[in-house]
Formats: structure tokens, sequence, C-alpha cells
């Protein structure tokens, strides 16, 4: 991943002016860091098959980066979960104020499909990337997920409810980072079935997300935590115990499906996801 950093820090979103902070803040939430998780996903699908297009897939994976970093931006807000850290770091509306984190959000936003259309590849893989970045990014994913979870606070949904709710909320952007990784490479047969696979992970990466939230202090986890009381988290309709046996579940059934892979992906993919599928226990 230091190829990856070193793409980030060379292709920063600059907008020099006579602001006192915006450009340094538009760069504030990125250079904390955080987990990657979405990139490396997207990489290693590429490596697994084609690494000549590595360089070339920096783009797809900065821009998936820059659209997640805008999400919990925006998630922090006092709008939404009003939170005060993130990334270890204060959180954008604290450390500056609430307007400024709104528009570095929507410029991140907006700034990943600049770089995504940048990229060196054909004008229909371009548009394909797009595509599939916008759609799970917006109107038939996160931003759905993000608009179900702030309506229905303090008001309990069906265990089934709250998986919609955290496929598209949470795991349609992972998946969107391995079907993006299957585009890139070429691999048409496999943006299917590597993109059913990755809203598995992603729903086991919020119910892990949900049991962090009740077992770790902020420190340890980098970001605010005790903060779903009034929200429908796995925990909060399971309990601990049921949570994390529905963790256990799903963990069990991701590294069969991993299995079913071949060897290359399977090769790349495995060091990544080993060090969270069990991250919850």
């Amino acid at each position: 991943m230091q190829q990856f950093e070193a793409f980030i820090a060379a292709h920063k979103p600059v907008a020099p002016s006579f602001h006192p902070h915006y450009e340094e803040a538009l760069y504030a939430m990125l250079e904390a860091g955080g987990k990657r998780f979405r990139p490396a996903l997207l990489l290693a699908v590429v490596s697994a098959y084609n690494e000549l297009l590595l360089d070339g897939a920096n783009h797809g994976a900065y821009a998936i980066e820059l659209l997640h970093t805008y999400s919990l931006i925006h998630d922090d807000l006092p709008a939404m979960d009003d939170a005060d850290l993130r990334r270890g770091h204060k959180t954008l509306h604290k450390r500056y104020d609430e307007v400024t984190a709104i528009l570095v959000g929507d410029a991140l936003n907006t700034y990943a499909f600049e770089v995504l259309s940048n990229a060196p590849f054909s004008d229909a893989t371009r548009v394909k990337l797009i595509r599939s970045l916008s759609h799970n990014g917006g109107v038939g994913g996160m931003v759905l997920g993000q608009a179900i979870d702030c309506h229905f606070e303090n008001q309990p949904l069906t265990l089934e409810q709250i998986k919609i709710l955290h496929i598209n909320k949470t795991g349609k952007l992972i998946a969107c980072a391995l079907e993006m990784g299957a585009i890139i490479a070429g691999q048409k047969e496999l943006e299917q079935p590597i993109y059913d696979f990755g809203i598995k992970v992603g729903l086991l990466f919020q119910i892990q997300d949900d049991i962090l939230d009740v077992t770790q202090s902020d420190e340890e986890a980098g970001k605010t935590t005790n903060n779903d009381e009034d929200k429908n988290s796995f925990v909060t309709l399971l309990g601990l115990e049921k949570a994390i046996e529905e963790a256990n579940a799903l963990a069990s059934e991701i590294e069969e499906q991993l299995q079913s892979f071949d060897e290359n992906l399977q090769g790349k993919l495995s060091p990544i996801l080993n060090a969270y599928i069990n991250r919850h226990k």
C-alpha cells in the first residue's frame, strides 16, 4: 500500500485561494489515514490478474477512498452521528466548523469522479467504473442506507430490515471496490460473484463495527464509540452475545466462499481479509 499512499500524496485535492483553511481541511481526513480497506481490496483483485495495471488502478482505489472519506465526514456531522473523533483525530466540524465539514465532504465526493475520469483506461472501462461507484455510493447504495439509518432512529427494525440497511450503508461500497477491481482487470465473469462476495464481507464488517462500538474505547477504535444506543445496530437488536454469533457464522461463510475463487485471487485477498474477518473476537 506504500505506492497507493504515495499516489494520494501526489494527487491531493488542490484549491488555492485566500480561504484560511479550506485547502488544509480538504486533505485533513485523508492524511489522518484509516484502514484503506476498500482500496486494498480493489488493488488486490487487480494484482491477482495483471500487476501492470496497478498504477492505473490507483485512480480507482483513490476514488473509492475519497468517496468513503466524504461519507465519514458527513456521517460525523451533528445532524447525523454528532461524533467528536475520527481516525484518531478531531472530526472536521470540531476541528474547523460545520460548514467547512459539509463543503469538504461535498468536494471529496465530486473529486472522486474527477480522479476516476482521469484513469488511464478506455472510455468504456471508465464509464463502467464511474457507474459502479456512483450507484453503490449514492442513490442505490450508501446514501440510501444512511437515509434509512437516520430516519429510523429510535424505531426498532426487524433483523432483515437491519441487514438491508447495512448492506446499503456499508456493504455495497465494499462490494463495489471488489467489482471495480474485476472491471479494471478485465475479468468480466468475476464481476458479479466478487460483488456478491463483497456484500457478505461488508455485512460482516458492519456487524463487527457494531460489536466494537460497545467493546472498545474511543482511543482503541480511533473514533467515537458507544454512539449507537438509538440506532438500529446488530447489538441493539440481538444483544452482544447473539451479534457475535451472527458475526462468527458469517465469517465462516466468507472463509468458505473465498476458497471457491482461483488460487491467485485467494492469495491476494486472504492476507487482507484475514486481518478483519475475526477482528470482533
